[in-house]
């Protein structure tokens, strides 16, 4: 008989982070109830070109999940100072406009994909900072 989980997480592999996507998702009350996938970039690894080989590896996982987990929302949580965003800016400038604007491109991408592959499920668009700001997209 397959657990009910909530939920898959696409989060990014940064140290720095691992807490605090741990402790929002606690806050969540999601503990022991998601599957987690982790990828540099999170939703950038999984949408940016630069990064196009990582891509069947994170929707067959998603697969896998959704029958193994009985999965009905994905959550992706990027982050702010995210190093994949760094590699794929292409302005001279690495500014907090350039970040934001990288960061919603992917999660329109994610977002696009994913609705036509699973229309009938759910999705969630993070950005969390350092000191643990989420903001929802």
């Amino acid at each position: 008989m397959k657990k009910k989980y909530q939920a898959m997480v696409l989060s990014c592999m940064d140290p720095r982070f691992q807490p605090i996507v741990y402790n929002y998702l606690k806050k969540k009350k999601l503990n022991g109830k998601y599957s987690a996938f982790t990828i540099a970039g999170s939703a950038i690894g999984v949408t940016a070109n630069k990064f196009k080989k990582w891509q069947k590896s994170f929707w067959d996982n998603f697969n896998t999940s959704i029958k193994l987990h009985d999965i009905k929302k994905l959550i992706v949580i990027n982050h702010r100072d995210c190093g994949a965003a760094k590699i794929i800016n292409r302005k001279k400038e690495f500014t907090r406009i350039n970040e934001t604007k990288i960061h919603r491109n992917s999660f329109q991408k994610i977002k696009k994909i994913f609705k036509k592959k699973y229309p009938k499920l759910k999705i969630e668009l993070k950005l969390i900072s350092l000191n643990s700001k989420v903001e929802t997209f």
